[in-house]
């Protein structure tokens, strides 16, 4: 059933979380990956937001983001740890097993990849009681690491069995990142990867990747790299990649639309996907669907 496989981000919807959820779960999806904000934000307070996510039924892949936590000092790195302390107790609360954290963007991190290390190291520790697995993503806006390559360098480093890389198929494709840094890469340190794209063939400086990656990313089969995204997606099954992937499509058009209707745009790339890139079967939500799936394999492009 590796439908399953694939979830959706609930940045990528507008509204409140329970119809977030709705949408997700109504479009053929049984996973979600999470938001503090969503939590956060929520009319009813955290405890009732939980209860929403676990009444929902959709397993919870993880829940983002963590953000400039690494390479700070002083009352800087005091206040970011903290920081971690509450979103890993929400992480926790909600049932999440990932803890996402993006490289920094702070102007006052450190560049020395020993301090990078050690400050990740700290953060998987704090992390380790809860039975929660830090996974650490490279921005392509990243003031010091902002390539996947950089950021397994740090990971390596850090050496905590609960911490590993993130894989986000628009900061490779942002930066131009060659794919064969991923041969170094051991796939059992892989633990999640995020899935989108973007309608333009090159964003050239980090203010226009930090842009687009906020305003207008699509789904996969969608923008102008679906072949990076074939050969992305095909080299990581060959690895033995055996998690999970989640669609984290920040686009302000997709705010301005009713969540059913992004939901099944990322059905469709789910089902593209998992069917005509790496030829796994698809089931099924109900019968009514039968027409369509055979419709969308006769199909000579993915969407």
């Amino acid at each position: 059933m590796f439908i399953r496989d694939f979830g959706l981000d609930t940045i990528t919807l507008a509204g409140a979380l329970p119809g977030k959820l709705q949408a997700i779960r109504e479009a053929g999806f049984s996973q979600v990956m999470l938001s503090a904000r969503d939590l956060a934000g929520h009319a009813g307070g955290i405890d009732d937001a939980v209860a929403c996510v676990r009444s929902s039924g959709l397993r919870v892949t993880g829940f983002q983001v963590l953000r400039d936590f690494e390479g700070l000092s002083g009352h800087l790195h005091g206040y970011k740890v903290d920081v971690a302390k509450s979103m890993i107790a929400m992480c926790k609360a909600v049932g999440a097993p990932l803890l996402l954290a993006c490289s920094s963007t702070s102007q006052h991190a450190t560049a020395e990849v020993g301090a990078i290390a050690r400050d990740l190291r700290k953060l998987a520790m704090l992390a380790l009681p809860h039975g929660i697995k830090v996974v650490y993503e490279g921005l392509s806006w990243g003031r010091h690491i902002n390539e996947y390559t950089t950021a397994w360098q740090a990971v390596q480093l850090a050496d905590m069995p609960n911490l590993g890389l993130a894989i986000d198929s628009y900061h490779l494709f942002a930066t131009k990142t060659p794919m064969d840094g991923l041969d170094e890469v051991d796939p059992g340190k892989i633990f999640f990867v995020q899935l989108s794209d973007f309608m333009w063939n090159e964003v050239r400086t980090p203010e226009e990747r930090m842009a687009t990656a906020r305003t207008f990313r699509v789904f996969p089969g969608e923008g102008v790299h679906t072949e990076m995204l074939i050969e992305l997606v095909l080299k990581l099954d060959r690895m033995g990649y055996a998690g999970d992937y989640s669609f984290e499509v920040f686009n302000d058009d997709y705010q301005q639309m009713p969540p059913a209707v992004v939901a099944e745009r990322g059905r469709r790339a789910a089902e593209w996907l998992a069917e005509d890139v790496l030829r796994r079967s698809v089931p099924l939500p109900h019968e009514g669907r039968m027409d369509r799936m055979g419709a969308l394999a006769r199909r000579s492009g993915p969407l």
